[in-house]
């Protein structure tokens, strides 16, 4: 039986949801025994391997002889985005002491996604967008709040880290999107590895990190650098060739609750009440959005 193109899509998009989901959870296991600089070289120097393993068997690698002057300058304004937006993502994952909060944070890419989108094509924001925006801003605000002002501030730790990894990750999306024709979705995904992998290597010599981890610590680096950087990075960018960048984004909006559930078996931690609450609205914020933004898209068109 041929699986269509739309369906394809969504079970791409399904899959990175759920990879995403389990990045929250192994990154922050891994983060909890080694500091930012042996992770990266870890974690991104796996998902290199897992990228080779992929591309080698399958011939993806002879895209590479086919590509020109303009893609790899895309490729390298690709890494740099995935570079700031990624190291970012990390840290606040470093920061915080739930993952799951960061999770439903995320949502906010979507939303820089379509504010930016609007903005270069000299749009009008319908009063419908307007809501779905402030709808997402709000449930971000609530969720990042820490219930407790007087000793860990407003915010919960981390969060300003993932709030402004969001604005490079959203830049990144958009040129993904722009240029997924001409970019196979594996290149993508060796590419924004092979930027973070070297540079978390430098600063291993240049700080004198010890190369030494444990089992554990290995352990969930292998499993976490194969469904994060290599099977989420793939299985998006491949939804992104067969859907509209906004079904997938809203399939992808529910990631936070897979984390929450993730989270609570691995760590035995749970977001606020609030904060979950919080997660919800934005993903309410974000198909709202979402569907507004579709539903002007198909009435220009008209």
């Amino acid at each position: 039986m041929k699986i269509s193109d739309k369906l394809k899509g969504y079970g791409f998009a399904f899959l990175a949801t759920v990879a995403m989901a389990n990045v929250f959870v192994f990154s922050k296991a891994v983060l909890n025994e080694l500091n930012l600089y042996q992770f990266g070289f870890y974690w991104f120097g796996l998902a290199i391997l897992w990228n080779i393993l992929y591309a080698v068997p399958t011939g993806k690698w002879k895209i590479i002889k086919r590509i020109g002057r303009n893609e790899y300058r895309i490729l390298f304004i690709h890494g740099l985005l995935e570079l700031g937006g990624t190291t970012l993502f990390f840290l606040s994952i470093e920061k915080t002491s739930d993952p799951a909060i960061m999770s439903f944070l995320q949502n906010l890419v979507p939303l820089f996604v379509i504010v930016m989108g609007i903005s270069f094509l000299g749009e009008r924001f319908t009063f419908l967008q307007f809501t779905g925006m402030l709808i997402t801003l709000a449930g971000a605000i609530v969720t990042s709040f820490s219930g407790n002002i007087s000793e860990t501030g407003f915010f919960v730790p981390g969060s300003v880290y993932l709030i402004a990894s969001t604005i490079f990750l959203a830049t990144s999306t958009i040129i993904s999107k722009r240029y997924i024709k001409n970019l196979d979705p594996g290149l993508l995904a060796i590419n924004r590895s092979v930027y973070l992998f070297f540079l978390a290597f430098l600063l291993m010599l240049l700080n004198n990190e010890s190369f030494s981890i444990s089992r554990t610590a290995l352990l969930n680096t292998l499993i976490g650098s194969l469904v994060g950087p290599f099977l989420t990075a793939l299985s998006n960018y491949s939804a992104l060739k067969y859907i509209e960048a906004s079904k997938s984004t809203i399939i992808q909006s529910s990631k936070g609750l897979f984390v929450t559930i993730g989270a609570w078996m691995y760590f035995e931690t749970i977001p606020l009440s609030f904060q979950v609450t919080g997660g919800i609205i934005t993903i309410i914020g974000v198909i709202i959005l979402v569907l507004a933004r579709d539903a002007t898209a198909k009435r220009l068109k008209i």
